[in-house]
């Protein structure tokens, strides 16, 4: 042969790529003459549709391969008598086939056959007339147009869709084993073989690709595959030719590739830390831009991008500088386009694999990231114990069997702000040197935090891989508790923790200021209950006193918040409650104002009201509301529902007789101030006592006296019970399917999993107290809540201020829910119910959707929400009958601020807040810019600079930029934008299924204290629980310093001022509550 196999191969595609009109034709057809041969009707199904099919299509297909073939072999001579002969025998073959099958399906239609099973057919007759080489060239051509379509079977479709082929060009594609196919096809015809094992074998690859869990597969990795498997199956041959032919195709690459360049005058001297001085040639540089660029769709070129990042880099710059540098100046091309957030994530990541692997760029390759890994875990744990930041008990799994199930290809799919917050603030330093130094790498802290939550099972290492996972692909993530602390010495992994204040001086003290420290030292998010104390001119038997009231203690509680933090890297964060007749109420208001007495006032502790049924139907009726002094009234705060007011009213008889001390005022005036402070503020939030106690589950054992921090969380509290909550999130938009709707069978391996390790955390946590330890252990509460609400519904297509979207919250939260209750009932099937359960509602037979009649029932109202669902809930119920609950509750949403961040999903339940905005937490100011808005606007060829300077002057806002189609603007309206009916009817769907409640932001763009009256009173009426901050638009804007808004443009009047800020009225500037409103500022206390 005057070619070797790789050479024929190449040139063999050039040929089939060559355009038709480039290459001589011929009538294949004609050469059939006579012999058209007569088969039935046959149906050919393509991407159009089904159409008829004759059999001089064949003629034509096999024609052209043959013309390929001849054409890479320099042969003139192509229509000749011999090449027509096999045209036409080789069709004739093929006719007798789809004859032998028709007869066979004998189904009596025309049968249907699609373009691959006919392909498959042309080269079956052609390897039967022995033309090979012609077989090859089909393959090869099918390859080369396209038509090879990337079907996977059903075995395959939805795991292939969580695995990309990492290219040697650094694109990613999607994984196709068609490809597979096509190579192992063109192997076996290139030694004059049938082709047909290609495809089993195409389809055991597949497997073996599937089982190694990874998100990302390279190349090269895949093809290893390919060659391990021809030799398990006994292809030997084959594989000696595969293994040879990539060998050739590597020194091809090899040879037609110089070795980046580095010019002279790009070299700049660097200092080390030690003084010394070397040159920086930039190799590295370019090998950072080339890894982050892998399947990135990038507005600059690699030669611009990497003039951007070498901007500001001076000779005798030093090396951390250096590398600052060039992460800073990454991070400022985030505003460019949406996929520069992942790429400058990466480029960060390469220095977090230098400081923590030893792995250097300039000198390792990307694939042995995986290897640096591996090797590297069981010295990480090694180091960690050694040091006292890790646990020793981790020494005792199997690391060699954890260290393989790592995969840092996973980490490509960060965004800048969640590696930066995880570098900053979750990742373990080791602090017992001179220079601190990482000693995690993102999948080196999701093995860890994974290990501390199972390692206390038996054979834990397969339940510790199937949480690694949920966390690496981003499917679930843990509160950040779990994640500082998890595998550590001190594993206080819970997030919440509520407490009630009892009217004694050893309560306050102890339970309200004491145990808090401790609490908050490690971590936790306070909330309390303080109505029991006794209110201001109350007398004081002991000292024949009279009390200062219940305000100058939460200001000691409020200090004791600022003098103990959470384990050094948050600031302790608590709330206080007061039940709204509390004598003290109007006082409790003004808690968090900037003026008056500071004395008596609590700038870093949130406050709550805490509000019976009673007082809201007083309000909406106009009538009076009494206040009480707490000690005189001891029963009113253990009491709810129809027992709350009818002791409510005795006691208002007894303050007409003069018995006990009371003042009374109009509820609407009380009401007026609650709006009035909130508006001003953002505080005392708006709960509701009575929804709360009326659909616990735990309605048996005690009564709620408060919430949480961050309002999701309602569980029983008492004198000797803490109660604790344990949280984690589920990823929304990580489950939907193609078409945007829910991956149950996906979503339910989630839950499991989740709560599974959310019920383990109770064992192996770590009590600060005693009364959190009873109460935790006693009812085995859970939280497991949902972020990337916002994201699924840009997936879906759907604006949140929408029907649609309302019933997607009805439709997802079921689901949740449903799967979280079974996993807990199965799971109190294997390890036993909690010992409280008997007489819960669980018990009696009542679900959380059930209990809604009972709060109308209660309030004597119907509450405004359909409780119809879509599910058949007769399957959890009798497993609960049967098995119990392991939980006495299960689900709560969270505000996920911060692990949101890190699993590059959008905040829980909430709207967006701006489509461009620069967001603030403890790692820095980060720029964001929605990456759902960028594609849509790809696809509409209507991104470009101008659009993003419009974007960024209107601080991310579209509804002024002309020339935006109206169905993107209505998708992509912001919080302030969407109406409130639709975010409260949206919550009340998703709390009809829920055990305990979620921290809902309502939004008020506009000052109106009416419309502020109509949401609270809409929340109340639906049946919410709890309601969380009011978001009020804040008094900042984008810095506009890079907005280039050229004259003869849209907005031309403003190009002279591009760092004008856009003007706030009076009202607006009164909007922004203290720090808690500004630019969507989060609450980082539960997640």
């Amino acid at each position: 042969m005057r070619n070797t196999i790789f050479e024929e191969d190449r040139l063999l595609a050039k040929a089939a790529g060559t355009p038709s009109e480039n290459k001589p034709r011929f009538d294949w057809a004609e050469a059939l003459g006579d012999n058209r041969f007569e088969i039935p009707k046959v149906r050919i199904t393509d991407g159009a549709g089904d159409r008829d099919f004759h059999i001089a299509e064949v003629a034509e297909v096999i024609g052209e391969a043959l013309t390929n073939l001849m054409i890479s072999r320099e042969e003139n001579e192509i229509y000749t008598q011999q090449n027509r002969e096999l045209v036409v025998e080789s069709a004739r073959i093929v006719a007798d086939r789809l004859i032998e099958r028709m007869a066979e399906e004998d189904e009596g239609g025309a049968p249907r056959l699609s373009f691959d099973e006919l392909y498959r057919l042309i080269e079956k007759a052609l390897v039967e007339n022995d033309a090979y080489d012609v077989a090859k060239s089909l393959v090869i051509s099918r390859s080369n147009d396209g038509n090879g379509r990337h079907v996977e079977t059903e075995e395959f479709e939805e795991e292939t869709g969580q695995i990309r082929l990492i290219r040697r060009s650094g694109q990613v594609v999607p994984w196709n084993s068609s490809k597979i196919e096509v190579a192992v096809r063109k192997a076996f015809l290139s030694l004059q073989l049938d082709s047909e094992p290609a495809v089993e074998l195409a389809k055991q690859v597949t497997r073996e690709a599937i089982s190694t869990g990874q998100a990302f597969i390279n190349i090269e990795d895949v093809q290893d595959l390919v060659q391990n498997e021809l030799m398990r199956q006994g292809h030997y041959k084959v594989a000696e030719s595969y293994i040879l032919y990539r060998a050739r195709r590597r020194i091809e690459r090899e040879s037609g590739t110089d070795e980046d360049e580095v010019k002279q005058d790009s070299m700049i001297v660097v200092q080390k830390k030690d003084g010394s001085t070397f040159f920086w040639d930039g190799i590295d540089l370019k090998k950072r831009i080339s890894f982050a660029s892998i399947g990135l769709d990038l507005c600059m070129t690699s030669e611009q991008i990497e003039e951007a990042l070498r901007r500001s880099v001076f000779s005798e710059i030093s090396e951390d500088d250096l590398r600052k540098t060039i992460i800073l100046n990454a991070k400022t091309l985030i505003e460019r386009d949406g996929d520069f957030a992942k790429f400058a994530a990466r480029i960060l990541l390469t220095y977090v694999y230098e400081e923590v692997l030893g792995w250097d760029i300039a000198v390792n390759s990307i694939d042995e990231l995986k290897t640096f890994h591996a090797n590297g875990l069981k010295q990480y744990l090694k180091h960690g114990v050694e040091i006292k930041r890790l646990d020793e008990k981790l020494l005792k799994l199997d690391v060699g069997k954890l260290a393989d199930a790592l995969d840092p290809s996973a980490d490509l799919d960060f965004d800048y702000l969640g590696i930066q917050t995880l570098f900053d603030r979750y990742l373990v330093v080791d602090k017992t040197i001179d220079d601190p130094k990482r000693i995690e790498t993102p999948q080196l802290f999701w093995m860890r935090v994974a290990m501390g939550v199972f390692a206390h099972e038996e054979n834990p290492e397969d339940r510790i891989i199937s949480l690694y996972n949920l966390y690496k692909s981003r499917r679930f993530c843990s509160s950040t508790p779990t994640l500082f602390n998890s595998g550590t010495p001190h594993s206080q992994l819970s997030s919440c923790y509520l407490y009630k204040v009892d009217d004694t001086i050893e309560s306050i003290m102890y339970r309200g200021i004491a145990e808090n420290a401790f609490l908050s030292k490690w971590a936790g998010g306070l909330g309390g209950s303080w109505t029991s104390v006794r209110g201001t001119g109350s007398y004081i038997a002991g000292t024949n006193g009279e009390s200062q009231g219940v305000i100058p203690f939460l200001k000691m509680h409020n200090d004791q918040l600022c003098a103990v933090n959470q384990g050094g890297k948050r600031k302790g964060s608590g709330c206080a409650y007061l039940e709204s007749w509390h004598c003290d109420v109007l006082e409790f208001l003004e808690l968090r104002k900037n003026t008056g007495d500071d004395r008596r006032r609590t700038h870093d502790m949130n406050t709550a009201n805490w509000i019976p049924d009673l007082f809201m139907k007083r309000m909406e009726a106009r009538q009076s509301w009494t206040l009480f002094r707490s000690n005189e009234v001891p029963e009113l705060h253990d009491l709810y529902g129809r027992a709350f007011e009818e002791k409510y009213v005795e006691y208002e008889a007894k303050v007409e007789k003069g018995e006990v001390w009371g003042h009374a005022m109009p509820a609407l005036d009380l009401w007026k101030q609650m709006l009035k402070m909130l508006f001003e503020t953002g505080h005392p939030w708006i709960t509701f006592k009575d929804t709360c106690n009326v659909r616990s589950p735990q309605d048996h054992t005690g009564v709620i006296h408060s919430s949480n921090l961050c309002t999701e969380i309602t569980l029983n509290t008492g004198a000797d019970e803490t109660a604790v909550c344990n949280l984690g999130s589920v990823v929304l938009d990580s489950h939907l399917k193609a078409d945007g709707s829910i991956d149950h069978d996906k979503l339910r391996e989630t839950i499991r999993i989740a709560v599974r390790a959310l019920d383990n955390v109770i064992d192996v946590n770590f009590y600060p107290t005693e009364a959190a330890k009873t109460s935790n252990m006693r009812h085995r509460p859970v939280g497991l809540g949902v972020m990337g609400l916002q994201n699924s519904l840009f997936v879906k297509d759907i604006s949140f201020c929408s029907e649609e979207a309302v019933e997607f919250n009805d439709e997802f939260m079921e689901a949740i829910c449903y799967y979280a209750y079974e996993a807990s009932s199965d799971l109190a099937g294997e390890r036993g119910a909690y010992s409280s359960y008997k007489g819960s509602k669980w018990d009696r037979g009542i679900l959380p959707q059930d209990s809604l009649e009972l709060l109308e029932k209660e309030r004597g109202n119907a509450v405004e929400v359909p409780k119809e669902g879509k599910m058949d809930w007769s399957v959890v119920r009798e497993k609960i009958a049967k098995n119990g609950m392991r939980n006495s509750n299960v689900i709560a949403i969270a505000p996920t601020a911060t692990i949101s961040n890190i699993m590059g999903s959008s905040p829980c339940i909430e709207p967006t807040y701006k489509n461009l905005f620069v967001k603030s937490n403890l790692s820095g100011d980060f720029m964001v810019l929605n990456r759902f808005l960028v594609n849509d606007l790809k696809k509409e060829g209507l991104w470009n600079k101008e659009v993003s300077d419009q974007l960024k002057y209107f601080d991310g806002e579209l509804s002024d930029i002309p020339g935006i189609p109206d169905w993107i603007k209505k998708k992509y309206l912001t919080a302030f934008d969407v109406s409130y009916e639709f975010v409260i009817a949206a919550a009340a769907r998703r709390q009809k299924w829920i055990d305990q409640s979620q921290s809902v932001n309502l939004f008020l763009g506009q000052p109106d204290l009416k419309a502020l009256s109509h949401m609270y009173r809409a929340a109340w009426r639906q049946g919410l629980k709890t309601t969380y901050y009011l978001r009020t638009l804040g008094a900042s804007n984008i810095e506009k310093a890079t907005v280039d808004l050229k004259q003869g443009k849209p907005l031309g009047e403003v190009s002279d001022e591009p760092s004008a800020k856009k003007e706030y009225t009076e009202a607006e500037k009164k909007a922004c509550s203290i720090e808690a409103m500004m630019n969507g500022e989060e609450c980082e206390a539960c997640q």
